[in-house]
């Protein structure tokens, strides 16, 4: 069985983009190549894949139209830029259409290769965390996401704030291993800076209140690095 990601490159300089989709290959991605924005998006149709790498500009459709193609079909599918060009409006077009990430020419492939595998496990992330599974239980807990509801044995259950159960979900699908900071402050405040990191520390120090009633359930604080709900 295949388990390799399959990447859609998007390239009109024949050289570059076997360069590429070789370099991609020998780094254990599956690549379909196409050489203009129409063939990509024939491509695109024909095949399931993890992730679009498109340049923006090509000839009979550019990257920002494929792009949007692409969007209309597969709203979750991430997609990287790759341009000449590194001026302002081309930049703000692409994350506009949806971009999740912009590289200029001529780039370091290392680069490419450590944004792909941020991308993927991200969206991995994002899928885990959006996903169907909804109850959770751990020691003495009962855990309903989708209620919001936090039950400790027989007793009645709490009702959690949306900021506190997404937080809690997080943790859970970590058990007992690091939840990164920056995953819940992308995730749930949308931005990492001192006051959204105070802001999740708040709510840190709600949900251990609500843990504290099991013994064998805490929330360690990683320096630097996270959360670990462990549950012994």
């Amino acid at each position: 069985m295949n388990n390799k990601k399959r990447i859609l490159l998007v390239e009109d300089d024949p050289n570059f983009g076997i360069i590429l989709r070789d370099f991609l290959k020998m780094n254990e991605y599956d690549v379909i190549l196409a050489k203009n924005g129409m063939e990509g998006f024939e491509k695109f149709k024909k095949f399931e894949f993890n992730l679009c790498i498109l340049d923006v500009m090509m000839p009979y459709k550019d990257g920002f139209t494929l792009a949007t193609e692409i969007k209309n079909l597969s709203p979750d599918i991430p997609i990287i830029f790759l341009t000449a060009k590194s001026m302002k409006e081309d930049v703000l077009k692409g994350y506009k259409v949806g971009a999740d990430d912009y590289l200029k020419k001529p780039f370091d492939s290392d680069v490419l290769l450590f944004k792909i595998k941020a991308i993927l496990k991200r969206n991995k992330l994002s899928s885990i965390i959006d996903s169907e599974e909804t109850e959770f239980n751990f020691s003495s807990f009962h855990f309903n996401s989708k209620l919001r509801h936090l039950k400790f044995k027989d007793e009645l259950p709490v009702k959690l704030s949306p900021k506190e159960n997404m937080l809690l979900k997080l943790l859970l699908i970590h058990i007992n291993d690091l939840m990164p900071r920056e995953l819940a402050l992308t995730r749930i405040w949308h931005d990492d800076n001192y006051f959204t990191s105070r802001s999740m520390d708040v709510y840190i120090a709600k949900l251990r209140k609500q843990l504290q009633k099991d013994s064998n359930v805490s929330i360690n604080n990683i320096h630097g690095e996270g959360f670990r709900l462990i549950v012994e």
